[in-house]
């Protein structure tokens, strides 16, 4: 039987991606006959789960063109080791129920971002199989992972599993969760208390898992970058875990230290795309049977069929189809859905960068001829650097094109976005600004 689950492992190899093949496949071990049933070992509950659901049928398939019959498949956990090799119970810490789990460092994780929450598609397959491999320590030499997708498309979930992960697995672990902006803003603040020792010490040495979220705001940030250079080599040379998340690719990275560049680029670099109809269906599904809501089958493939820039958007209509029902006291049905719908797409095919220049100078009482222009009066850099943001938001087009289109280099494109979305986070008249512009653009009055 041992030779026929070689065989069997030998065909769903050639079937499969090697990654989800050395994830999934690789670990299980043959464990018996049991009334007619063919019993699989795995390494663990949450591995049983992933293997029933999206590899069952499979295994059985193949065990059927390899015995000439079907047979039935079992799976179960691997028994646990012996208790005298395990760590005393006295010394973990157990986790608190519902709520947000704290790190020893930096943000909160939010409790729903685990692996078991995550909805996985062709667009993430590959990205969700490495974070799990980084967090089982499944990777081999293998100690980063660098998270690149678009806002809203499930980066920051994957990084904060990965934590969770381990505070399950690992429980003695050190997890430290920040962004890049918390990483300067704390070594600013040490500097000017005269603790940058201590601030060094704690990355360097106290740090088992860093997870370093929007890498891409440190350019420019020169001093910043030399710093997090450092404690990344003293991390890796230390055979820590690290786990990066931006939306841009470092290459892309404008004003950034080649050493620090080298060092984001020596992981892995793993991309999420946009969810394809049958994933957002599914994200959909889970996400009402999580939060509790009765939504007909009906409504919710509407949703993923007219709701397609990113999970959020996906969540925030299912939300609100749920919270209009709830206070109107109605049925969630197709037109209540309609209403909710169409306040939140945004018609993207008819948004170009012509209308949004448009839109924009006729608000700013500025010519095209003018934020096309090399001026550099601030008249004119607002409301240009206001058009790039939106021109990113509301379009598919990259930061080259965008720039191209403004007459402006890559390098200067990405300081307008950043310059306006640090605008936007200090809820200023800006904010109200570019919140207005955007409505515009979303209700169709360019």
């Amino acid at each position: 039987m041992n030779q026929i689950w070689t065989s069997v492992k030998s065909q769903l190899k050639e079937k499969l991606p090697g990654h989800c093949y050395r994830m999934w496949i690789e670990p299980i071990a043959f464990s018996g006959n049991e009334n007619g049933a063919f019993v699989l070992t795995c390494p663990n509950l949450f591995s049983k789960k992933r293997i029933s659901e999206h590899y069952g049928h499979l295994i059985e398939d193949a065990l059927s063109i390899e015995t000439g019959k079907a047979l039935a498949v079992r799976l179960i956990v691997r028994p646990s080791q012996p208790a005298e090799s395990r760590e005393p119970r006295q010394d973990r810490q157990m986790k608190l129920p519902d709520i947000d789990l704290p790190t020893n460092s930096g943000r909160m994780l939010r409790k729903d971002y685990t692996f078991d929450q995550f909805v996985v598609g062709k667009n993430s397959d590959f990205a969700y199989s490495a974070a799990l491999s980084l967090a089982a320590r499944n990777m081999g030499s293998q100690n980063s992972l660098y998270l690149l997708s678009k806002t809203g498309l499930g980066k920051s979930h994957l990084s904060q599993a990965v934590g969770h992960h381990i505070f399950q697995a690992f429980p003695r672990e050190r997890v430290y969760y920040i962004t890049a902006e918390d990483f300067m803003n704390e070594m600013t603040d040490s500097y000017r208390s005269s603790s940058i020792h201590r601030f060094k010490e704690k990355y360097r040495q106290e740090c088992d898992v860093l997870l370093l979220e929007d890498v891409h705001f440190l350019s420019g940030k020169n001093g910043t970058q030399e710093e997090l250079s450092n404690t990344l080599e003293s991390l890796i040379n230390a055979n820590k875990k690290i786990i990066y998340s931006s939306s841009y690719l470092p290459s892309d990275i404008p004003k950034l230290h080649d050493k620090l560049k080298s060092r984001l680029c020596s992981g892995l670099i793993s991309k999420i795309d946009t969810p394809d109809y049958k994933t957002r269906l599914r994200i959909l599904k889970q996400t009402a049977l999580s939060s509790g809501y009765s939504i007909a089958e009906t409504v919710l493939q509407y949703l993923a069929s007219e709701l397609t820039e990113d999970v959020r958007q996906l969540k925030s209509g299912l939300i609100g189809v749920a919270a209009k029902a709830s206070l109107l006291g109605s049925d969630v049905d197709l037109t209540l859905a309609r209403s909710v719908v169409k306040n939140i797409v945004t018609s993207r095919d008819r948004i170009t960068l012509d209308s949004i220049k448009r839109l924009v100078c006729k608000y700013y009482n500025v010519s095209i001829a003018d934020i096309t222009s090399p001026s550099r009066r601030q008249a004119i850099v607002r409301p240009r650097q206001v058009a790039m943001y939106l021109s990113r938001q509301y379009t598919d087009h990259s930061l080259q094109t965008i720039g191209k289109s403004f007459n402006r280099y890559h390098a200067t494109t990405l300081h307008a976005l950043k310059a306006v979305e640090k605008g936007v986070k200090e809820k200023g008249p800006f904010q109200k600004h570019v919140e207005f512009l955007s409505e515009r653009l979303e209700k169709g009055k360019r």
